[in-house]
């Protein structure tokens, strides 16, 4: 087996990890708030094009649905970390994310964790989703938001865009005490990532209904899982 093929072979198996880890957090229907975190310092310049348009296309198919609210938050430079207003009309978000240039900076997962608390204080989130490479702040205190934020019922979905073990750790963590999950990709993967990206939103915002109507093999693969594990019955409002 080649090295590529070894790749290939673990991003698929993490990726079936993170559906399964997605099914033990399912979220009950209703309008689905989403927010959409991504790390736009320099390092993601070379693959910011095809994340502007993987979440373009996850927010323009799910909002066929109805029910779903985007926030987009993203972060670069001197301390710089803006959260957009919460949308629903998919054109908007991705002419919103399409005007954001990546700037040389430190990681600020720390006030993305704090921001999506509070935003789940005022009215309840349904799931953080966040994309990045790196992470250059302090585990334990990472860990610490985190675990705050699974406390108030916020799963945080972690993507992460390299091979870093430290970093692999660290968004693992994050998963885990937000009772979210983690999945690694790569360029080759991205496709992968799109349908997965839609297959969180979906779920976020009509449970087994929603993904039912998705016709991406993620959401298929990740229906058939449902509806084997403890609990799809009553999801599935029989």
């Amino acid at each position: 087996m080649t090295n590529q093929q070894s790749l290939q072979n673990q991003a698929t198996a993490e990726i079936d990890t993170f559906l399964k880890d997605l099914v033990a957090n399912r979220t009950p229907p209703g309008r689905g708030r989403l927010l959409f975190a991504l790390d736009a310092t320099a390092s993601r310049q070379p693959t910011w094009d095809t994340a502007c348009n993987l979440q373009a296309e996850m927010f323009r198919e799910v909002a066929t649905i109805g029910k779903l609210d985007m926030q987009l938050v993203y972060y670069r430079g001197l301390g710089e970390c803006r959260a957009s207003r919460w949308i629903s009309d998919p054109k908007q978000l991705a002419k919103t994310m399409s005007q954001i240039m990546c700037h040389a900076g430190e990681t600020q997962i720390e006030k993305v964790l704090i921001h999506a608390k509070k935003e789940t204080k005022l009215l309840q989130v349904s799931a953080l989703v966040f994309v990045g490479d790196a992470m250059e702040e302090n585990p334990d205190t990472l860990a610490h938001e985190a675990g705050n934020l699974g406390r108030l019922g916020v799963p945080a979905f972690m993507f992460h865009e390299n091979h870093n073990r430290l970093v692999e750790q660290t968004f693992q963590d994050i998963a885990r005490l937000t009772h979210g999950a983690y999945c690694r990709f790569d360029k080759g993967s991205a496709r992968q990532l799109g349908d997965l990206l839609k297959a969180v939103a979906a779920f976020a915002t009509g449970g087994m209904p929603a993904l039912a109507a998705q016709h991406n093999p993620s959401a298929v693969k990740l229906l058939g899982q449902l509806r084997e594990s403890p609990g799809a019955r009553q999801d599935r409002g029989s």
